[in-house]
This record gives C-alpha cells, sequence and structure tokens, in this order.
C-alpha cells in the first residue's frame, strides 16, 4: 500500500494519523507494513482526509500512482 508516501508527502507522522483513525500508533505502523491489512472503515476515512480514491490508496489506479510498488 501507499500509506506511508501519502503520510510522508503531508508531514505527518504515524501517531497523526492513528490518531484521525482512533488505533494506536503501533496497529498504523503495522497498516504501512502490510504486517495487518487495513479495515474498510479506515480506508474510508484515509480517503477523505487525503482527498484521494480508494484506488490510489490502494495502489490500483495507474495513472495517479505516485510511490513505487513494493
Amino acid at each position: 500500500m501507499y500509506l506511508r508516501g501519502l503520510r510522508e508527502d503531508h508531514g505527518l507522522s504515524q501517531e497523526n494519523i492513528a490518531k484521525i483513525l482512533d488505533t494506536s500508533q503501533t496497529m498504523y505502523a503495522r497498516y504501512e507494513r502490510g504486517a495487518n491489512e487495513l479495515p474498510i472503515r479506515h480506508l474510508i476515512t484515509l480517503c477523505k482526509f487525503y482527498k484521494v480514491s480508494s484506488d490510489e490508496v490502494l495502489g490500483l489506479d495507474e495513472k495517479k500512482r505516485r510511490y513505487p510498488q513494493l
């Protein structure tokens, strides 16, 4: 996923985003690493917060891909 790139482009910390999602920094870090799946409710919140599509967050929109696929 491209969560880290989105977060860093906005100058935010994992703790900042964890607060927005009402979760712990540790759990958010696990989402960024792909160790845990991102719940749909968090995906929706992040899309609204960053003003991007879910396809972009998930790396499915080839035209808008800003971050290298890991």
